[in-house]
């Protein structure tokens, strides 16, 4: 080699399948599990069990697949044109280089009904300013006494005393008994609000109930309720069913406990001072735990990932995408065929159609049927004629015809043996026996005697 000849580093060369390998595991890492929210298309049901469809808005799409066992566990049938949203992992098809997402969660999207209106009614208080933190009341240290807005046999009050006690037995408290569910809770409420703000007896009020669906946690939505709420010279925490659930009256309030047991942790203080600092340093120690434990698991996830990279399910998965692809490219195939060949068939079929000889054979029994029309009434015709023509030689026949004559009188004489018709004298003698017709009949006589003219 010569050493003035500056050495070019060698760059590495992919092949197709390194770089989409390299790839697909780029995008595993830095995507872990990913919500997107979109519209299903192109959606494909394949007979392995699995399905294959876009995602997609107005601007772009996504390939998309879910395997036979994330699909069991779904609560609807997935649509084409159906709003989801969908938890997965970033991937690359590595056999097309397709960028793709495998899902494992699907959900639907969209408002129902009741969501509608509290998104209306949200939007229009949230423009009215009242939930503006200006408007908020400051929560009370150590209050004086706290009013209770709840359902007097629900558990919400049994959390709340039982934590209130512990905390700090010695405050009072006032339960102002309500519905929280129904037609007429939302005047029970307003009315239980103004009421304590009307007797002034306590400083804070704890305005609660357990959880339920949208439908039971209703009354708290209502905007009655709300401007009952803002209208409150009170200082009120709302604590309004489990930590998920949120409630125009957690917007309006001056502070939201995700639970009624909450909301009584954060109405009193620890009356222990010492058990403060035992806290303290319990969260402390929580903390460097929790630290370590999110080290240890993301430790944990980024040895699974590698090891779900190399684990034979991925290569399954992989082989039986192909193999759907493969389905997928056959069935196209095989339908193309199908409709060349029925199309072939069609065309031959009409050329059948064109040479078949029913048609030249009921042609010609339609021909037939005409000539045959045509061949009765000319025999028809003929009959009539000859008929005619009969009757007309048989006058003249008759006309002619010896018996006629009889008939006027006359008789044939002949010989009785024969045929013979005698007409002169000259061919009979005396005794001969003749024959002579009549009419009516024939006689049979003899000579006794011959006059000659």
């Amino acid at each position: 080699m010569d050493l003035l000849t500056p050495s070019v580093p060698k760059r590495k060369i992919y092949s197709v399948s390194d770089l989409n390998r390299e790839t697909k595991y780029l995008l595993s890492d830095h995507f872990s599990v990913i919500q997107v929210e979109g519209e299903i298309s192109n959606l494909s049901m394949p007979s392995s069990g699995h399905i294959y469809f876009s995602l997609k808005d107005k601007t772009a799409q996504v390939r998309c697949a879910m395997f036979k066992s994330q699909l069991r566990r779904l609560k609807f049938k997935p649509a084409n044109g159906e709003h989801v949203i969908v938890s997965a992992q970033v991937s690359l098809y590595e056999a097309r280089g397709d960028y793709q997402l495998i899902a494992d969660k699907m959900q639907q999207a969209g408002l129902g009904d009741l969501q509608l209106a509290f998104e209306q009614l949200k939007t229009k208080l949230q423009n009215e300013g009242l939930f503006d933190s200006s408007l908020k009341i400051t929560i009370p240290k150590i209050p004086e006494k706290i009013a209770v807005i709840t359902s007097s046999t629900g558990a919400a009050v049994h959390d709340i005393l039982t934590v209130l006690k512990r905390r700090f037995p010695s405050i009072p408290v006032i339960i102002y008994p309500t519905s929280v569910q129904g037609a007429n809770a939302k005047y029970e409420i307003v009315k239980a609000i103004e009421t304590a703000n009307q007797q002034k007896q306590a400083d804070l009020i704890i305005l609660a109930r357990g959880g339920g669906s949208l439908e039971d946690l209703w009354a708290f939505n209502e905007e009655c309720v709300a401007r009952a709420i803002v209208k409150s010279k009170i200082a009120l925490i709302s604590a309004i069913g489990h930590e998920v659930d949120f409630t125009i009256a957690d917007f309006v309030a001056d502070l939201r406990a995700p639970t009624p047991s909450a909301a009584a942790e954060h109405a009193v203080p620890n009356q222990q001072v010492w058990l403060g600092q035992f806290q303290s340093f319990e969260s402390r120690l929580q903390q460097q735990i929790l630290r370590q434990l999110s080290q240890a698991q993301q430790s944990i996830s980024w040895l699974n990932k590698s090891l779900k990279q190399q684990h034979p399910s991925q290569k399954i998965q992989r082989h039986a995408q192909a193999l759907d692809n493969l389905e997928l490219r056959l069935k196209q195939s095989i339908q193309s065929v199908m409709k060349q060949k029925q199309s072939s068939i069609e065309q031959h079929n009409n050329l059948l159609q064109r040479h078949n000889p029913a048609n030249r054979i009921l042609r010609y029994k339609e021909q037939q049927g005409y000539l045959y029309k045509r061949l009765i009434t000319a025999i028809q015709h003929k009959i009539e004629s000859s008929q005619k023509k009969h009757l007309a030689i048989g006058h003249a026949l008759n006309t002619v015809s010896p018996l006629a004559t009889l008939e006027r009188g006359y008789a044939i004489v002949s010989k009785p043996d024969s045929s013979t018709i005698i007409n002169s004298t000259q061919q009979l003698s005396i005794d001969q026996t003749i024959k002579t017709r009549l009419a009516d009949g024939q006689i049979i006589s003899q000579i006794k005697e011959i006059q000659y003219d």
